[in-house]
């Protein structure tokens, strides 16, 4: 008997775009399945840095406690160092991942999360347990073949790598979330840009009491300047921190055009011994892997009804760590929209506004990451570390930098100004929260005719919140009774949300009836002076971008799609257009 297994969404990858795709997807109660080749979730640390953004997704999804509750917290990531070995000299330190006392204050005002280090294998349980609680069917073992598609849905073929048959699983849509070397993409042939294999990278897992030499200065990452370390894709040998102070994870390059070494256990604690600086202290190596060092990203995310998120989309080095954050939330804003069109709520147009929006994302965060690579170069160049030598001149070279000379001085000069530089790396708080939908590009939102102000400051390195159309609610304390809460806290769980104050009664009514009349949920959310939120330290009024009596129609996904500056007696046939266009009707 041919049996055919039937959903609505099959996801494809428990990594972490697909597990945070079926998270959502179960918690807006849409039936889905995960298939996964493999027999358990990730075994190695692999993505770690959690940004803030990606924190207020977890927040949504209602997983964030869960997470900090596993995750290194983010005073203990911050001293990134520079040295020439963990027991040897300090080159110096960057305050990183917002533990620089004035970007400190910049995430605090940006967000009610905090950002943290949840390794990969810690993250995954988190986030497929919930998923599998809200019921989520999850296959390991499972490795997929094939799909063929249709006007009514997808059907792909799946292997059960236990009992070595095939079978298949039908679904209305199939997301691809497997990797980065994605067979769903493949298969569904999106259009890639760039190129994969740039440079050739090894991590290596230990375990060793590394305590009295990090521990003082706490990190996620301590970068070490060796001969021989600059062959890979990462500019240098780097020493992370999985778990304070010890589990850690090596990463390693290695000469992709003359292939990876042996990776031995004798061969990756030699590694560890040269990185650490210390030929005796206990070193457990637990695993070996080598990688390499892409720079590639699709130019389309879907294909019909077969999708695609995550690393299947942008490839890229570990810089910035935007891997996993990214990945979460392209699933995030194409998770919502499934749901809709599912519910017959929105057209199928309202899916196309996912290659639209996540794309440029997509490029932007590839860009970034390879281009931190070459910003370490500087680091080398002001210690003449990048010419040819032998080891015992990089010592010498390093060593001169103590001299009191004025060549020692320019050079002093010139390694802090390298190592500074590295803050568009370790704290690129713009490039964690300034992304923006453009409504020229993407149908889901809607332009309100002003004019773009650009950004103050450089948008890399700075937040700027923003209640334009396309932008992320800004954050800001509210009350409710004895309740503080975040803006961000009204908002999400899968529903829209209008946002008004003293004088927007006509939009709250509007909402009303266009939630009926398009079969939608909108939360409606008045703030001021005796209504059910009030704003005690002004900071949403400062924020907010429109009069009190003016309204911000948030979508699911915590963006803005919609605002007017006032009340206006056309508000239900304002929004009316606006859910229209939105959803795909207009």
């Amino acid at each position: 008997m041919h049996t055919v297994v039937e959903t609505d969404v099959l996801i494809v990858g428990s990594g972490p775009a697909g597990a945070s795709a079926a998270l959502a997807l179960s918690t807006y109660g849409v039936p889905n399945i995960v298939v996964t080749r493999y027999g358990s979730l990730a075994d190695t640390p692999r993505a770690h840095i959690t940004n803030q953004r990606t924190m207020e997704v977890l927040r949504d999804l209602g997983v964030e406690q869960d997470v900090i509750a596993q995750a290194t917290p983010q005073h203990l990531m911050g001293n990134t160092t520079f040295c020439t070995s963990l027991a040897g000299e300090e080159l110096g330190r960057v305050r990183s991942w917002g533990n620089d006392p004035l970007v400190q204050a910049a995430h605090e005002l940006a967000s009610p999360t905090r950002m943290c280090d949840m390794p990969q294998h810690l993250m995954e349980p988190v986030l497929v347990d919930a998923a599998v609680t809200r019921g989520t069917r999850l296959r390991f073992d499972t490795e997929y073949l094939a799909h063929t598609q249709d006007a009514d849905g997808v059907t792909a073929t799946v292997r059960d790598r236990l009992r070595g048959d095939t079978y298949e699983i039908r679904a209305k849509y199939l997301i691809g979330a497997d990797g980065g070397r994605s067979k769903v993409a493949e298969d569904a042939g999106l259009p890639m840009g760039g190129q994969m294999g740039v440079a050739g990278s090894i991590n290596i897992v230990f375990d060793a009491d590394l305590g009295k030499y990090t521990a003082h200065r706490p990190s996620t990452l301590y970068w070490v300047l060796a001969p021989g370390a600059t062959v890979g894709g990462i500019g240098a040998g780097l020493v992370r921190n999985v778990r304070p102070w010890n589990e850690w994870l090596i990463v390693w390059g290695y000469d992709v055009t003359a292939g990876a070494p042996d990776l031995t256990t004798a061969y990756a604690e030699s590694v560890v011994r040269q990185l650490v600086g210390d030929d005796e202290i206990p070193v457990t190596i637990k695993s070996s892997s080598a990688w390499t060092v892409n720079e590639m990203y699709a130019e389309t995310y879907s294909n019909g009804r077969v999708f695609c998120a995550g690393d299947a989309t942008h490839r890229h080095p570990p810089s910035n760590g935007l891997g996993s954050n990214t990945s979460i939330q392209d699933a995030h804003n194409l998770a919502w929209k499934l749901k809709l069109v599912l519910d017959g709520a929105a057209s199928s147009k309202l899916l196309d506004t996912y290659t639209a929006e996540r794309a440029p994302i997509g490029r932007q965060i590839v860009t970034r990451a390879n281009k931190s690579i070459g910003e370490t170069a500087p680091i080398f160049e002001a210690l003449d570390g990048l010419s040819p030598g032998t080891p015992e001149q990089l010592w010498a070279n390093i060593a001169a930098r103590k001299d009191a000379t004025e060549a020692a001085e320019k050079q002093r000069a010139a390694l802090r100004e390298a190592i500074a530089f590295k803050v568009y790396e370790f704290n690129a708080h713009g490039v964690d929260l300034n992304q923006r939908y453009s409504a020229d590009a993407s149908a889901a939102i809607v332009p309100d005719g002003t004019t773009d102000p650009g950004f103050a400051r450089d948008p890399e390195l700075y937040h700027q919140p923003s209640s334009r159309p396309g932008a992320k609610l800004p954050h800001a304390w509210i009350t409710s009774g004895t309740r503080t809460l975040s803006t961000l806290d009204t908002v999400g769980r899968g529903r829209f949300t209008l946002i008004t104050g003293i004088g927007g009664e006509g939009w709250v009514k509007a909402a009303g009836a266009q939630g009926q009349a398009q079969g939608l949920d909108i939360a409606t959310v008045v703030i001021g002076p005796g209504q059910e939120y009030e704003d005690p330290y002004g900071d949403w009024a400062r924020l907010s971008e429109v009069a009190d009596s003016g309204a911000l129609l948030v979508r699911p996904d915590g963006f803005v799609a919609f605002r007017y500056a006032t009340a206006t007696q056309e508000a239900e046939q304002l929004l009316t257009d606006a859910l229209r266009r939105i959803l795909g009707h207009a």
